[in-house]
């Protein structure tokens, strides 16, 4: 099970750490990567409650498209892939019935 790590953004003027953005926003690429994958960056906007100052920062990525899911760096897709379903038949069933 992967841990869950909230990361804190540190306020660039006095160091303070500032846990939630006040607003939030997605970026799409339009270019997939070399796995086909498309990323989604959520960007936000924070504000120290030190000293009041304003700036934008990377909230998360996601990473979106062919078998996978990665979110920052981990990868979901790969133990949470269902098994395909076999379908057999029996073609001396086939021939009889027509």
């Amino acid at each position: 099970m992967p841990r869950s790590r909230k990361k804190k953004h540190v306020c660039p003027s006095c160091g303070t750490e500032v846990a939630e953005p006040v607003k939030t926003w997605q970026l799409v690429a339009p270019i997939p990567d070399r796995k086909g994958r498309i990323t989604v960056t959520i960007m936000g906007v924070f504000e120290c409650p030190n000293c009041g100052y304003k700036w934008r920062g990377v909230v998360s990525k996601i990473k979106v498209g062919s078998s996978s899911v990665e979110v920052e760096g981990r990868e979901i897709g790969e133990e949470e892939k269902r098994p395909p379903k076999i379908i057999e038949l029996d073609l001396s069933d086939l021939e009889e019935e027509s």
